[in-house]
């Protein structure tokens, strides 16, 4: 399997290991963030860094639709999440997005669908960023704990480490990986906020809540 520069820049700094701006440009930076990740893993070429499935990021969402998984939501994301928590199974297993190809995987991010598993809850529908109105379905905190709940499921099973290069709301993909989106503001507001936030901050506030639930796995276990 082939890694773009950009995934594999965004890989290495997941993995603590920073190659400057993630750019898509094979610099000295980033031919030495490289190096070093390859020498903390103990691996040989670029598809060492990665999980064997291909798979290496997670995207979150909101469908902005109303409460009520249906089949064009499912055939958009790999799973959705719905008022009450429930998560559905979209129409593409994660695994679909190792390989990306339109019609045989979830279309789910503009130019940046390959090794990213999608994840949305449903809801927001009629919503609006300026001025804020969540519209006639908000997401609710069910949904928002499923959410987190189910990315500690896939980064333990994929080996994604939970970073903002590798976790990461549709909002953060233009700020954080350098990929132009059209205006998308999915996920810059929780229920106990009066207004949409700062997608960075909010996406911090997240992974925090992904890092306590798969520390809360490990004592589990």
């Amino acid at each position: 399997m082939t890694y773009s520069i950009r995934d594999t820049q965004a890989r290495c700094a997941a993995l603590g290991h920073s190659p400057g701006a993630i750019d898509g440009m094979m610099g000295p930076k980033t031919r030495a963030a490289i190096s070093a990740a390859l020498q903390a893993r103990g691996g040989h070429g670029i598809a060492d860094l990665f999980h064997p499935s291909g798979l290496h990021r997670i995207h979150w969402h909101w469908t902005a639709g109303a409460y009520g998984v249906i089949d064009m939501e499912r055939r958009a994301y790999n799973e959705l999440i719905d008022q009450d928590g429930n998560v559905w199974d979209g129409l593409f297993r994660p695994e679909a997005q190792a390989n990306y190809r339109v019609g045989r995987a979830a279309s789910h991010t503009l130019d940046a669908n390959t090794g990213a598993i999608g994840l949305s809850v449903d809801a927001m529908a009629g919503a609006q960023e300026r001025p804020f109105f969540a519209g006639r379905a908000p997401v609710t905190w069910p949904q928002v704990h499923a959410l987190c709940e189910r990315t500690a499921q896939h980064c333990a099973m994929y080996d994604i480490p939970v970073s903002r290069w590798s976790v990461l709301s549709h909002a953060e993909i233009q700020p954080t990986l350098g990929i132009r989106q059209r205006n998308k503001w999915d996920i810059t507001w929780l229920p106990d906020m009066s207004a949409p936030g700062d997608p960075v901050q909010i996406g911090d506030r997240l992974r925090d809540m992904v890092i306590e639930r798969m520390q809360d796995a490990r004592v589990a276990a």
